[in-house]
């Protein structure tokens, strides 16, 4: 091998770890499978996707979309979770093939402009190629669920579950929660409420009270963004 296809070797290989490895923020407090790389593209989606002062309140970020895909996908069989991290790869350095329009568009997905970012997920959805379609029906399918997840975008919606006031009757004196012991039990007769005291039972309608996970949001109920990614060479 000649010193010149040397150089030209180790070059591309520099080039490649750069892109591929390199400038991506830690992986963010909470997350327990998918790595910064993967959640840093996932972020960028989600904030292309949903962004701040989008139609629907709040942005993808605020609404915890990278940590919910980061329980998601580890709770996949084995094969599902590879493909789900091949379609995030995918996503981030397609734009060699298929750039953003615009200057540097052939940087990876994740170091893009938010515009570009728009114009590139666009590109996904309408390309006359299926495949291309079906990545993207895939990435905005997980994406979705974890949108629609978050208490304060069902508050949004008005899609809120309702508060279902409830009763300690002799029932639950006879048996534990879920995956306890029957020494658990709490309840004793003196807890129970008679049925002729018992409040009347109301319809649920859409105005009534909020389930209390989702009456209220509190400060830290929101999931913090990301740590802000520096800025990439050019491709």
């Amino acid at each position: 091998m000649s010193l010149a296809v040397a150089l030209l070797l180790f070059l591309g290989a520099a080039l490649a770890g750069r892109r591929f490895l390199s400038g991506y923020p830690a992986r963010p407090a909470g997350a327990r499978y998918l790595g910064g790389r993967e959640l840093a593209t996932v972020a960028a989606v989600a904030s292309a996707t949903y962004p701040k002062g989008g139609a629907v309140e709040p942005s993808g970020l605020e609404a915890g979309i990278p940590l919910y895909v980061d329980r998601f996908v580890a709770a996949q069989p084995p094969r599902m979770r590879f493909l789900m991290r091949c379609l995030f790869a995918l996503v981030e350095h397609a734009t060699l093939v298929f750039p953003a329009p615009g200057a540097g568009g052939r940087r990876r997905f994740s170091s893009l402009a938010p515009a570009q970012q728009v114009a590139v997920l666009d590109g996904w959805c309408r390309s006359r190629l299926y495949p291309r379609r079906l990545v993207f029906t895939s990435l905005r399918a997980i994406l979705t669920m974890g949108y629609f997840a978050d208490p304060a975008v069902l508050r949004e919606l008005g899609l809120a579950p309702r508060a279902i006031p409830r009763t300690v009757c002799e029932a639950d004196m006879l048996w534990p929660k879920i995956g306890e012991r029957p020494e658990s039990i709490a309840v004793t007769a003196r807890d129970v409420v008679p049925a002729t005291a018992a409040a009347p039972v109301v319809p649920l309608g859409p105005h009534g009270e909020l389930h209390p996970a989702y009456a209220a949001p509190s400060p830290g109920a929101l999931a913090a963004p990301l740590p802000a990614r520096p800025a990439e060479a050019t491709s």
